[in-house]
């Protein structure tokens, strides 16, 4: 089977892993990488035995497939010039910034019939996957991803920059439509909000309640997951899980626990692998161009519920 030829717009902290996978994976051959910063993409490519591009045109005439991975307020302006050059694109999360820009390359992608996937890449960690088959009917979602500051992502708000990963994840969890949404807003370093909390209500009654902050003194990426016949926990750092169910011998202690530990595989080269087996069976991406227009959707709920709560100022 003939390689796909694969390239990167975009080599830096994260463009760069997806350089590395493409050069590595069975499935891919990296052709070329492309980025404003050229001693960059020089330095990537040079590691992977790639070519370096400077027009965007002619990168795309080498290519089948394109990971996007620029600044979030480029992700629209760029993908939407790979799919009409009909490339396949992975275009890393967010799809973009307006909810009207992920409708416009989802449908851009119908109408070339190319695959076009969203990089949410926690949707791919091996604890996810292992504990995924645990959640029923989730009643109760607390969710805390706290990062430290990077100054990375500050293009746009932490809903779009951190958040959007859990509500991509509650999403995808079948919770049914959302009825209401409240969040407030903390503004530290960047002119955005650095830390944000959401409190989400799904018509089924199941409540959401999400924190993501990206200036916290500690890294946390946690869920806590309660339902009807007990409660599921998720480390998605440390890839641990305890699960808690109501136990059913009489006499016994209330609730048996199962604790788990997923495995090292790398979530971006699952990613990359998924995308490349669905541009292969012409099938629905796991992480599809809706799926990341909904998280989007939803994002933008909580940033207008931000925007009408007390606008917390330094």
């Amino acid at each position: 089977m003939v390689k796909l030829r694969a390239g990167v717009i975009g080599v830096g902290h994260l463009g760069q892993h997806h350089a590395r996978l493409y050069a590595s994976l069975p499935d891919s051959t990296l052709v070329g990488v492309i980025d404003q910063d050229q001693g960059r993409a020089s330095v990537i490519a040079q590691q992977h035995g790639a070519q370096v591009f400077s027009d965007l045109p002619d990168f795309l005439k080498q290519v089948d497939v394109v990971s996007v991975a620029v600044p979030t307020s480029d992700h629209y302006s760029v993908a939407k010039a790979c799919l009409e050059a009909g490339k396949h694109v992975l275009v890393e999360k967010p799809i973009a910034v307006l909810p009207i820009e992920a409708r416009e390359l989802v449908e851009l992608a119908k109408r070339h019939r190319r695959t076009l996937q969203v990089g949410h890449s926690e949707r791919f960690n091996p604890i996810m996957q292992v504990m995924r088959p645990h959640i029923r009917k989730p009643v109760l979602f607390e969710c805390h991803r706290l990062g430290t500051y990077s100054g990375r992502g500050t293009d746009v708000d932490v809903v779009l920059d951190v958040m959007i990963h859990d509500l991509d994840l509650v999403l995808s969890c079948d919770s049914g439509p959302v009825e209401d949404v409240q969040a407030t807003g903390i503004t530290v370093l960047s002119s955005t909000s650095d830390v944000s909390n959401a409190r989400i209500q799904f018509r089924s009654g199941c409540v959401a309640n999400l924190t993501a902050s990206r200036f916290s003194p500690k890294a946390m990426r946690q869920w806590h997951i309660f339902q009807g016949d007990g409660s599921v926990s998720i480390d998605f750092q440390s890839r641990q899980g305890v699960i808690g169910r109501r136990s059913v011998e009489p006499g016994g202690k209330p609730m048996a626990i199962e604790e788990v530990q997923a495995g090292d595989g790398e979530p971006l080269r699952q990613q990359l692998e998924s995308f490349l087996h669905a541009i292969r069976s012409e099938s629905r991406p796991l992480v599809s161009g809706e799926d990341g227009g909904a998280a989007l959707e939803l994002a933008h709920r909580v940033l207008s519920a931000m925007a009408v709560s007390w606008p917390h100022k330094p």
